[in-house]
C-alpha cells in the first residue's frame, strides 16, 4: 500500500523537467508563478464554461456522458488527479462502454510526451474507477479550438508506471536531477532562477 499519492500533473512535470518535481517535493515552500501560468489558468476556466455548451464532435463522438472536474485516486497506482473532462460513450452503463479523457492545454503546439503521459495516467485512473476500457484521450488546444487524439498504447501505460517509480525514487533520494536536455524549456520556467547551471 502506498503511503502518499502523487498527483498526475507530477508525471507531466517530471517528463518535461524532473527538477520541477524535485522543487515541489523536496523544497515545497518554493513555488513561484509566472504570467504565462496565470493566463493558462484563466483560459482553462473559460474553456470549461464553453465546453459545457459544445457538442462532442471535437472528440469524434455522437453521444456520451460528460463528467467535469472528475476527482479520482488510486492506492494501487499511487496517484490522485482531477480530470478536466471524462466522457463515457455511449454512457457508463452501456454494454461496450468506453471511457475517454480530455485535457485542456493553452498552447498551439502539438502535444509533447509530457502531455501524452499525463493523459495516459488519467486513463489508468479512469479505467480503475469506472471498470471500462480507455483506449484514447484528447488534448484540446484552447487557442486553436481543436482536439488532438492520443492513443493510450501499452507502451504509454508502461511508461506511466516507470515514471511513477522514478518520481518516488527522486523524492526519497532528495538529490537534484540533471536539467532537461532541451534547455530552451528553461526560458519560461518558474524555477529558472533556482537552477544555476542552465542558461
Amino acid at each position: 500500500m502506498t503511503t502518499w499519492l502523487l498527483e498526475v500533473t507530477d508525471i507531466k512535470q517530471y517528463t518535461y523537467c524532473p527538477r520541477i518535481v524535485f522543487y515541489r517535493y523536496c523544497l515545497p515552500t518554493i513555488r513561484p508563478t509566472t504570467v504565462l501560468m496565470e493566463e493558462g489558468i484563466r483560459q482553462h476556466m473559460e474553456e470549461e464554461d464553453r465546453e459545457e455548451r459544445r457538442s462532442l464532435r471535437h472528440y469524434q463522438l455522437k453521444e456520451g456522458e460528460r463528467f467535469f472536474h472528475l476527482a479520482l485516486q488510486s492506492e494501487t497506482l499511487g496517484l490522485v488527479a482531477r480530470i478536466d473532462l471524462a466522457i463515457a460513450t455511449p454512457s457508463r452503463a452501456a454494454v461496450g462502454a468506453e471511457g475517454i479523457v480530455v485535457e485542456y492545454k493553452y498552447s498551439e503546439q502539438k502535444a509533447g510526451a509530457h502531455f501524452k503521459l499525463q493523459l495516459a495516467a488519467y486513463a489508468l485512473l479512469l479505467e480503475e474507477a469506472w471498470n471500462i476500457p480507455v483506449k484514447r484521450g484528447f488534448i484540446y488546444s484552447i487557442p486553436l479550438k481543436s482536439a488532438e487524439v492520443v492513443s493510450i498504447t501499452p507502451a504509454l501505460r508502461k511508461k506511466v508506471l516507470q515514471t511513477i517509480a522514478s518520481i518516488r525514487q527522486l523524492v526519497e533520494r532528495q538529490e537534484m536531477p540533471d536539467p532537461p536536455v532541451a534547455q530552451g524549456r528553461c526560458v519560461t520556467c518558474e524555477f529558472r532562477r533556482f537552477c544555476n547551471d542552465v542558461v
